[in-house]
């Protein structure tokens, strides 16, 4: 794939943005694609002085990824939904007068037989040829959007993980990664392999423990995770189990972002929602309605893989007791990335 990292022609050339735009500062535009989501993040972004600054944050649920475990194709209806939103993307890069976009794409993509269609209709939405990435960028785009702003407050060395929908990144590092993994493992494809009733069955868990744990083995022979002082977690399973444990009443990101919960209080949060029906998640009012269906899942994957970092910390001679959670991710990463 061509670099998306160009100022965007066509539509979204901009004018006179509709927010003034600082000197010395870069205003990019960030488009991350997953499995499950699309995202977006309009930022002004300043090198010298180490600072970016949100103008717009928003996420759609598309569920690009839906069936592809199975057929390996993104079917129609997924690839409409995405590229609807898409457009609606460019609108706001358009208004808010960014002049530099990347479009990075993730698991779903990688998978897809299909994927040129896709490839097509983002270009002729945006004007920008997405980046159809691989696990060990996309995992180094987290890891530096997540450390951005975890490093000022918790010791290295980190493993950051990003919780998707198809694929989940595990990173080792402290001020640059030193060791990466992609697990084919996320809430959507833990779903639609394994986890079909409402609730879970006890056989339907345990083949889905076994398949995320046969993940971690492969992931723990080339990341040390035994050598984490701060685990830090990204993404929207991950946030979510976040907003459970403080018990929210509403999705709320200044409280989300930062978080620091036990070990124990994450696990608990993930088996509670594990077990409950659908209609409870629905009811819960920082629910999303785009997760409600998979974030089981979500939660099964996050359990297994903090259960799995402590142990191996423990076996080293260490203790992990805590978690951070950081709503600072991929985007922020996109973003450094081309300013």
């Amino acid at each position: 794939m061509t670099s998306g990292s160009t100022s965007a022609p066509g539509a979204l050339a901009a004018g006179s943005p509709t927010v003034p735009v600082p000197p010395g500062v870069s205003r990019v535009a960030a488009i991350d694609c997953g499995t499950n989501s699309i995202r977006l993040l309009v930022a002004d972004v300043d090198p010298a002085a180490g600072t970016l600054v949100d103008l717009d944050r928003r996420m759609e649920v598309v569920r690009l990824g839906q069936g592809v475990d199975r057929t390996g194709r993104l079917a129609p209806e997924a690839l409409a939904r995405t590229l609807d939103a898409a457009r609606r993307y460019a609108g706001v890069i358009t208004e808010l007068g960014a002049t530099r976009t990347r479009f990075v794409a993730t698991s779903a993509t990688r998978d897809a037989e299909n994927r040129d269609e896709f490839v097509a209709g983002v270009l002729d939405a945006l004007g920008v040829e997405p980046e159809v990435v691989s696990g060990e960028e996309e995992a180094a785009l987290s890891f530096r959007g997540a450390t951005s702003t975890v490093a000022a407050l918790r010791p290295g060395p980190y493993v950051v993980v990003d919780l998707g929908g198809g694929s989940t990144e595990l990173v080792l590092g402290t001020a640059t990664p030193d060791a990466a993994y992609s697990m084919d493992v996320g809430c959507v494809r833990m779903t639609e392999r394994h986890l079909r009733s409402d609730q879970p069955t006890a056989e339907e868990e345990a083949a889905a423990r076994a398949d995320v744990r046969a993940a971690l083995d492969d992931a723990a022979r080339v990341v040390p995770l035994g050598r984490a002082a701060t685990l830090v977690g990204l993404a929207g399973s991950v946030t979510t189990v976040t907003a459970h444990a403080l018990g929210l009443a509403q999705y709320d990101r200044d409280r989300i972002n930062g978080a620091v919960l036990s070990v124990e209080q994450v696990l608990a949060a993930c088996d509670d929602l594990l077990h409950r029906t659908r209609a409870e998640r629905a009811s819960l009012g920082f629910m999303h309605p785009g997760r409600v269906d998979v974030i089981g899942a979500g939660a099964l994957v996050w359990s297994e893989v903090v259960r799995r970092v402590r142990d191996d910390v423990a076996a080293a001679g260490g203790s992990l007791t805590d978690v951070v959670t950081s709503e600072h991710d991929i985007l922020d990463g996109i973003a450094w990335s081309i300013a």
